[in-house]
């Protein structure tokens, strides 16, 4: 057991690291702090949620129960660091892009939402959601600066003054 243990983290090891995308280190360590928070606060509402004789609450529990099982796992896998497949699926979940895990979070942190609409399940994804919206945001990149982006439109002026010069001319 332990052999094939070895041979599966020194595959994992070998595999490209994930790309960067443009994040800073704070950024980074602000979407996993958000990411465990999200677990933990979809973890307690879940229970409450699943405190209920409403089978419909129950299923939502459940279902927030096992997204900060994933979320755990994902974002912080050392607090799974006895659980053989936690380290390789982190390392999964390391090479999606940012906005891979900003759909999958998103799309984890609404089922319960659907399931059953209570401030409960609301209160609970909303730090679940969070995170993958801060994920999203790191998708679309950095803030251009305000030179570029007036030079960018002094062009775009340009060619547009040429092409109505250019009908003008067209028509005397």
């Amino acid at each position: 057991m332990s052999g094939s243990g070895g041979a599966a983290a020194a595959a994992v090891s070998s595999a490209p690291p994930a790309q960067d995308e443009g994040m800073t280190w704070w950024y980074r360590w602000l979407c996993r702090l958000s990411g465990v928070l999200g677990a933990v606060s979809c973890a307690i509402s879940g229970l409450f949620n699943c405190v209920t004789i409403r089978p419909l609450n129950i299923a939502a529990g459940v279902w927030m129960i096992m997204n900060a099982f994933i979320l755990l796992l994902c974002e912080a896998p050392f607090c799974c660091q006895f659980m053989e497949f936690a380290n390789t699926l982190a390392e999964k979940a390391d090479r999606l892009r940012s906005w891979q895990r900003a759909v999958f979070y998103c799309g984890m942190a609404i089922i319960p939402i659907v399931i059953s609409l209570t401030l409960t399940t609301l209160l609970g994804n909303a730090i679940a959601f969070a995170t993958g919206v801060l994920y999203g945001l790191s998708a679309l990149g950095k803030k251009g600066d305000a030179i570029s982006y007036a030079r960018i439109q002094q062009q775009k002026q340009q060619v547009d003054e040429e092409k109505l010069t250019d009908t003008l001319e067209g028509e005397l």
